[in-house]
This record gives structure tokens, sequence and C-alpha cells, in this order.
């Protein structure tokens, strides 16, 4: 034993002793840290780190837009102003002038601007529900709204096939169109064919009564049911939609005088300053064209010589954009996941492109049923989409900061109204070519059959929408 009873062991008797289970313990837990992981715990890991990525994604999603939307928010309540006209005038004048006459229990039928379909007197009235002035009532419901759209997306990106693109591109396009996006009530329509289409995959009848809801609101959305699958799918939708519209239809000609008037006044509109066919007028103006620009109808359009054969023109097109619809639709074999939202995008943009006018805030339809697009996975319509995008961006261009210059017909003006309906030109071939590329077989195809026997390859739309 050493002077102060200290314990001095050499490392030979050390080595002899037997472990300690303390020691046991610890190099047990080090053999345990150093085993491979095994397949397993592998993908749990790989779920977690997947969760976590997704989790960052939507918490991105969600700032971006609150940030973006707070900006429109800034601007319709004029905190920032943009150059040019003020898009927000039509709600606190027209808008509030229409709310005046509805809450009376009749619509408007002696004012051409009133060019809607009786459903929307409930998008007009809606804001008197609020205990606010009747334009920033609307400015919150329109914000409201656009959130709602923005979820709808969210949860369909979610779903088994989805992606989350489509919300992106939502959080994108709106602000894009810069204040009229929230200072017109086409954004509330878009929210709903929104759902219509989501709801498509799995619940026809819902579609269809959200669609013929839509188009009580504003008709175009009547042409989201043009994709859907043949059989099942297409007799659910489409008779839900008919009862839909005869119901609602009945029920506002009872309840309030005039609710069809708008009919008559849409006929008699004519060629739109941003339309296609105004470019005919915008480079004639530069050559001696005797012609006017003047508030016709609720809208800055072309008045003079030659004026009706341009709209007579634009007329013919949409027409023969309506045969290849229904020649698509009669020729189409495959239907995949995204047919519905594809067709869906692909008719409103040659309607939209060939119309006597394109308002700016028509390109919310486009932003909406491109986002959906962008949120199936076995969409064929990314370019189309994008193109929908860029499209939207120039228009914030045309109108409202360089509206003087188109409306002046100068070189500026021609310019970025040439780029803007030349991209709605480009995203609607392209977006012809890929649905008819997807879904019509070719010849020699169709003729041998997809499996081979001889036989045409029979509908998978609603194999593959129910699966």
């Amino acid at each position: 034993m050493a002077e102060g009873g200290g314990d001095h062991r050499t490392p030979e008797a050390e080595a002899d002793e037997p472990p300690t289970d303390a020691a046991l313990s610890a190099d047990h837990g080090a053999d345990r840290d150093r085993r491979p992981v095994d397949g397993e715990e592998a993908e749990a890991l790989g779920h977690g780190h997947e969760r976590g990525r997704r989790r960052g994604g939507l918490a991105a999603a969600v700032a971006v837009w609150a940030a973006t939307r707070a900006v429109l928010l800034l601007c319709v309540f004029k905190v920032f102003t943009l150059p040019g006209p003020d898009v927000t005038s039509d709600i606190s004048v027209i808008y509030r002038g229409w709310f005046e006459v509805l809450r009376t229990g009749t619509f408007p039928f002696d004012d051409v601007t009133w060019q809607y379909p009786p459903a929307a007197a409930l998008a007009v009235l809606s804001p008197g529900a609020l205990p606010l002035d009747y334009a920033s009532a609307f400015f919150v419901l329109a914000c409201a709204t656009d959130a709602v759209a923005f979820g709808l997306l969210l949860y369909g990106g979610a779903r088994p096939g989805g992606r989350r693109a489509g919300a992106w591109a939502w959080v994108a396009g709106v602000p894009l169109l810069g204040p009229t996006a929230y200072a017109r009530y086409d954004l509330m329509v878009t929210a709903v064919a929104v759902a219509a289409l989501l709801a498509a995959a799995r619940h026809p009848r819902a579609a269809g009564a959200l669609a013929a809801f839509g188009a009580m609101l504003k008709v175009w959305p009547v042409l989201l049911l043009l994709g859907m699958p043949r059989g099942r799918w297409t007799r659910r939708s489409w008779v839900t939609a008919l009862v839909t519209v005869l119901v609602l239809s009945a029920a506002f000609v009872a309840a309030m005088p005039g609710a069809f008037a708008f009919l008559g006044f849409q006929r008699d509109r004519g060629t739109e300053v941003e339309s296609l066919g105004s470019l005919v007028f915008h480079v004639a103006r530069h050559y001696g064209w005797e012609g006017q620009v003047l508030l016709n109808y609720g809208s800055v359009e072309f008045l003079g010589p030659y004026v009706n054969v341009v709209s007579d023109a634009a007329l013919l097109l949409t027409a023969l954009a309506f045969g290849w619809l229904l020649l698509w639709r009669l020729r189409a074999v495959e239907w995949h996941a995204g047919t519905t939202a594809d067709a869906a995008l692909t008719a409103v943009l040659l309607f939209t492109t060939t119309s006597r006018v394109i308002s700016p805030q028509y390109m919310i339809w486009l932003v909406g049923l491109a986002a959906v697009c962008l949120t199936v996975r076995g969409s064929r319509q990314t370019v189309p989409a994008l193109l929908v995008l860029v499209a939207t961006g120039v228009t914030l261009l045309e109108f409202p900061l360089w509206f003087a210059h188109v409306v002046a017909s100068d070189w500026q003006g021609i310019f970025v109204l040439s780029l803007r309906n030349g991209l709605l030109v480009a995203a609607s071939l392209l977006a012809c070519a890929g649905l008819w590329r997807a879904t019509v077989p070719r010849r020699g195809a169709r003729e041998a059959g997809a499996d081979g026997s001889g036989e045409p390859t029979p509908p998978r739309g609603e194999r593959l929408l129910a699966g």
C-alpha cells in the first residue's frame, strides 16, 4: 500500500481485470451506433426528410402568398398607386351602382354595362354582408376568395399524383396582373372553377354542379366539362350541370326581373381595343383609318369603317375553335389524369384569344386553370401554362401602366399589345397540339389498337380518375 492510500495499479494489472458493467454498456451502445441502417429505418429517415422539405416548401408558399397579397391590398386601398387609370373605380362606381339596383330586387336590365349571368348578382351583393364601405368590403372578400383558391391548390398538390407547382403558379400569377385582380369579381368565378376541376377526378356530380354555378356567374366555366371522360363521368357531371343551371335560372327568373337581359347587351358589343382583332385598327390608324376609340357598352372599343367585319371575323374564329374542340371530343380515345384540366385550359384559351373582347381580368381565368394543370402531374400543358403566366405579367404593362399608349395606338402600345396577344396565340396553339397528341392516337395506332388486337383502344379515363 503506497503512502496516502492511493491505488497505484500497473497497466498489466488493469488489463487482467474483467470489464465493469458500465464499460460493457458503453461498448454495446457504440456498437449499436456503428451498425448499418436497415431498409426500413432508411425509408423512415427518408420520409422524415421529405416531410420536413414539404413543410418548408409549404411555409415558403404561404409566406410569399401573404407578402404579395399585402402589396395588392395596399394598392387597391391606394396606399400605393400605379401609373395609368384607377383600376378600383369599377368597384366604387359601377359595381356600387349595380349593388344599389340589385338590393331593390331587380336586375339593372336598362344598364348596358350589365353583361353578366344572373348569379353575378351574388358576387355584387356579397360586400353588403360586411360592416365596411362597399369598395373596402369587396377587396376584403376578393382577398379571402384568393386565399380559398390558394388553399384548394395546396390541397390538390398534396394528394397522390399532385404537385405544389400549381399553388406556386397561383401565388405568382395573381399579383402579376396587379391590383386589377382584386378590383373585379373574376377572381371569385375562377375560385369556383378551380374547385370544379379539382373535384372532377373523384366527384363528377360535384364538378358538374360547381361548373354550372360558375357558368351562372360568368358563362365560361361551362367549358370545364368539355374534357370529362366519356361514360359515367360525362353523364353524371353534364346532367348535374344541366339540372343546376335550370334550377338556378328558374329561381332568378322568379325572384328578380331582368335576369337574362344581359344576352342582348353581349350581342351588341364591338371590337375592344385590347383584343386580337384590334391590332388591325391600331396599325390602320397610322395609315389614315378614320375610326374612333370610344367607351361603348362598358369597354373601350373601336368604332368606324370595317369594325363590323373584324368583329364578324372574331366570331368566325370562335366558331372554328368550338368546331375543333368538338372534333377533339369525338376523336379523343385516351384520358389520362390531367386530361380534364388540360382540355379546360385549352378551351378557355381558344375562346379568350379569339374573343372580340380581351379584358385584363380575363387573365385571372387562365391563371387559375394553368395552376390546376400544374397541380396534376399527368398534365401536358406545362409550357402553355408558363406562357399564360408571362402573358399575365405583360398584361400589367398593357393595363394600367401603358394603357394610354394602347388607346393612342402608338408603337409602344402596339408592341405591348402584340406581345401579350402573341403569347396567347402561342399558348393556344401549343395547348391544342399537346391535348391532341396526348389523347388522339395516330391513324395506324388507332386502326391496329394499342393492344395489338386490331380493336380501337377503349377510353380509360374513368379507371384512371377513379384509381
